[in-house]
């Protein structure tokens, strides 16, 4: 699920990103990789476990769509269950997007 805040101060979506942890048991690490951060796995934002779910607030210009994924402990790829739309890759696989449209 994402929650998003529009901020009226400046063009910015806050969208708070929960991973829920059924979805992945076993899971130690879940981390946010996508356009915001160029798909660079140095750069995921580390999400904090709480209770059930995993969380991870990111700041998003405003008026773009974002693709994104969940890595799973460095090696698995999920897709947000409740994602805004799904797009094709050339990989054979879809990435979850995001829209911080106003």
């Amino acid at each position: 699920m994402i929650k998003k805040q529009f901020l009226k101060s400046k063009p910015v979506c806050k969208a708070t990103f929960t991973f829920p942890a059924e979805a992945a048991p076993e899971a130690k690490t879940v981390e946010l990789v996508g356009d915001f951060n160029n798909w660079n796995t140095d750069k995921a934002v580390a999400m904090k476990k709480q209770k059930d779910v995993f969380k991870a607030i990111v700041e998003l210009e405003s008026g773009k769509e974002y693709q994104f994924r969940y890595l799973i402990d460095g090696q698995a790829w999920e897709n947000d269950w409740e994602a805004d739309a799904y797009v094709s890759t050339p990989y054979g696989v879809e990435n979850s997007v995001v829209s911080a449209l106003n």
